[in-house]
């Protein structure tokens, strides 16, 4: 049964340490967004990566997305993202913008999906960006299965997963809402995932700096 451990802001070091421990281990985990809870497994470890897809359930090939605590992190996922990319991130970030870029190639395919992409996002919350900061990137995809609505708290993942991770970190009630737009900064610049960004000021941001937006959706991620 996961530990289900609440979580106060400032993090303590001796959290921190545990968490990081349980994910250098193999370790799955869950804890809150500024949208729902997501599940987290290090995103070189290759088996819990595994772990999470199959929790989620039947995905037809989609990708995992990953979450990071700052820029220095996309080393360790992509090749120097162009300057328009740069220039996306410091306006967006922290905040629910999925970038889609291209993939190192020793990543897990199971975060690809075999397109040789990956979308990375730094996300808004204020314990969970601490967190990350920390540990480093993971995975990002909500606490839910496939086709099921996301779960909103810690007592919500705890009925659902409880018996399948090892750690849930109560961040409070995630407020729900919108998912992250996904945006693909991969060939023509398009979204793939309409969500709390808006076109508009997608539109407006690609604007300035020289790169126009497609109108296009292609794809989904979750």
């Amino acid at each position: 049964m996961a530990r289900l451990l609440s979580v106060t802001d400032p993090l303590s070091p001796s959290l921190l340490t545990e968490v990081a421990a349980c994910l250098d281990e193999g370790g799955v985990i869950a804890v809150g967004t500024e949208s729902f809870y997501a599940l987290a497994a290090k995103f070189d470890r290759e088996s819990a990566i595994e772990r999470v897809a199959a929790m989620k359930g039947e995905r037809a090939g989609k990708p995992l997305l990953v979450l990071i605590g700052d820029r220095s992190h996309l080393r360790l996922l992509t090749p120097p993202p162009p300057p328009f990319a740069e220039a996306l991130m410091i306006r967006f970030w922290p905040g629910p913008l999925t970038v889609v870029l291209p993939a190192l190639p020793l990543l897990s395919t199971i975060l690809t999906a075999g397109t040789g992409t990956i979308g990375i996002r730094q996300p808004g919350e204020p314990k969970l960006l601490t967190l990350l900061h920390d540990i480093g990137p993971v995975t990002g995809t909500s606490a839910n299965r496939t086709g099921a609505p996301p779960l909103q708290t810690a007592q919500e993942v705890e009925r659902e997963f409880g018996h399948e991770i090892e750690m849930i970190l109560d961040t409070g009630p995630a407020p729900g809402g919108l998912p992250s737009t996904v945006l693909s900064l991969v060939g023509p610049i398009r979204i793939l995932r309409q969500g709390a960004v808006d076109r508009e000021a997608l539109r407006v941001a690609l604007a300035e700096t020289g790169f126009p937006l497609d109108e296009t959706i292609d794809e989904v991620r979750s």
